[in-house]
Order: structure tokens, then C-alpha cells, then sequence
């Protein structure tokens, strides 16, 4: 029931599974470093960058999660990765719809990524297609468009709505 996956804290899905989203722990960065290096996300820079992650768990193992790097109004939405065998259930989405509540609390309006293999996936939750160079200033200096990220990567924008 994907509907469930959207409540706050604790709930159960179809498959009654408790479901847990919430900001992370310092003491869950292992786990979270193990999922991005196994989906080929870097991590490199994570230390210095220091992005808010959010994670969502299943019967208390992280089984998604995703990064949100504020640049002032703007924010860099980075590391979203799902463990493989929870692909295809909507928790990426999910992820990135916690990821876009957080943003709007703390003002940003405008969410920046760059990605090479999930255009499609952020195509379906809102984002489009822009030329690297339109994006912010202080986003276009940070690590991830840097140097982490080739050249070849798409990077797609969102807008978001004030009160969505």
C-alpha cells in the first residue's frame, strides 16, 4: 500500500512491514556509505559537505535513502539509492518526497541533481532537463559538479510550489 509509505514516523505497509522515515544518525553513515559505494554514488566528499540525509527503514534496516545540501535558497538533492532488492516499490520516491518537505521547511525553493542513470525516475517526480551552467553559482562550486560527477551527467531542476 503505497498510500501507507507516506505517514509520519511508523507505519505498516501491504506486506506489514514497520516503516520508519526519518533524519539520520550519525551512527547509521556506515550503512548509509555501504548502499551509496554499492550503487556507484560517491562518497568521497561527504565528510566535508555535509548533507542531511534522510533515511526510510524496513522492520529497522535502512533500505533507502537520499542527501539534501543546501546552497541558500537552492539545494543539491544527491545520493538517493534504494538497496536492490526494495527497487521498484516506491521507496525512491518516497525518499525524495521527505527530501522536498525538508527543503521547503527550511525555505529553499529551487532543488538541483545530477544524475546518469534515473532521468526518468526524477522526470516522473517533477524535475526537468537544464543546461549545467543554469544552475546556481554556489551549487555549480561544490564537489559533486566539480569533479565527482562527469560531465555527462544530466542535471535536471524542480521548482517547488510554496505550499505543497
Amino acid at each position: 500500500m503505497r498510500a501507507g509509505l507516506l505517514c509520519a514516523g511508523r507505519c505498516l505497509n501491504r506486506e506489514t512491514r514497520v516503516i520508519e522515515i526519518r533524519e539520520a544518525a550519525n551512527a547509521e553513515m556506515a550503512v548509509i556509505y555501504a548502499l551509496l559505494e554499492q550503487a556507484g554514488l560517491p562518497t568521497s566528499d561527504i565528510p566535508a559537505s555535509n548533507p542531511r540525509f534522510m533515511v526510510l527503514r524496513e522492520d529497522g534496516n535502512i533500505v533507502a535513502v537520499g542527501g539534501l545540501q543546501p546552497f541558500g535558497s537552492a539545494a543539491l538533492i544527491r545520493s538517493i539509492v534504494v538497496a536492490a532488492d526494495r527497487r521498484g516499490a516506491g521507496l525512491g520516491r518516497v525518499i525524495v518526497q521527505e527530501l522536498e518537505k525538508a527543503a521547503r521547511a527550511a525555505r529553499i525553493d529551487r532543488l538541483i541533481l545530477l544524475t546518469q542513470t534515473a532521468r526518468e525516475f526524477f522526470a516522473h517526480q517533477g524535475f526537468h532537463v537544464i543546461e549545467r551552467s543554469a544552475a546556481p553559482q554556489e551549487v555549480q562550486g561544490c564537489e559533486e559538479f566539480r569533479a565527482l560527477c562527469p560531465a555527462s551527467a544530466t542535471c535536471k531542476m524542480k521548482v517547488l510550489a510554496e505550499h505543497a
